[in-house]
């Protein structure tokens, strides 16, 4: 098995250009390394901020879904499109906002069957319909949502991440994106 985190080239942190340098770094001194997926971004820096822009507007945003089930959306949709990438590495940012060590492992396994709340099962029916067949989705899938107390500022939430998430998804099955070692034991702990 190759040790190559990317099929393509890849741009180390120092590497960046100065505002990518900075924004990427706060991330790493958080997480206490440089998450690939920038280290394989990078060699296209207005791809990576654009990449960025949106990620945060979506993801960092104060309203809407919790920051825990916009996580919960990112790990449904990337087990059913099978990236390794983004469970591997958004089911750590999962069991660390969820504080659930398990989780993401049951969600990323089979998000069709995991038990879940009635919240957070009209979440990932919503991302799942619209990410298994996108042309299928439609009023019946809304008004599931809506019935379960989703509000159309949630369900936008719901669409607008899966849609990113299926863009990471095919770009980390592109490059053949290896997730960091660090990721594999963040948040299996109770805290």
């Amino acid at each position: 098995m190759s040790d190559a985190v990317s099929r393509f080239p890849v741009t180390e942190l120092e590497d960046l250009p100065d505002d990518l340098r900075e924004r990427v770094g706060v991330i790493a001194e958080k997480s206490g390394f440089t998450p690939n997926i920038f280290r394989a971004l990078g060699h296209r820096p207005a791809e990576l901020r654009a990449f960025l822009d949106y990620h945060d507007a979506l993801m960092e945003r104060s309203g809407g879904l919790s920051k825990a089930e916009r996580e919960l959306v990112v790990v449904a949709t990337s087990g059913a499109n099978h990236c390794t990438y983004c469970v591997v590495a958004h089911g750590a940012i999962l069991r660390i906002r969820a504080k659930d060590p398990e989780l993401a492992d049951r969600v990323s396994s089979n998000p069709w069957q995991v038990e879940l709340d009635e919240r957070g099962r009209a979440i990932v029916d919503l991302a799942l319909a619209l990410a298994q067949d996108s042309a299928l989705f439609g009023e019946g899938d809304l008004e599931a949502a809506r019935d379960a107390g989703l509000t159309d500022d949630e369900i936008w939430d719901v669409g607008a991440i899966t849609a990113l998430f299926a863009m990471s998804n095919r770009l980390a099955h592109l490059t053949a994106l290896r997730p960091n070692p660090e990721f594999f034991l963040l948040g299996r702990t109770p805290r």
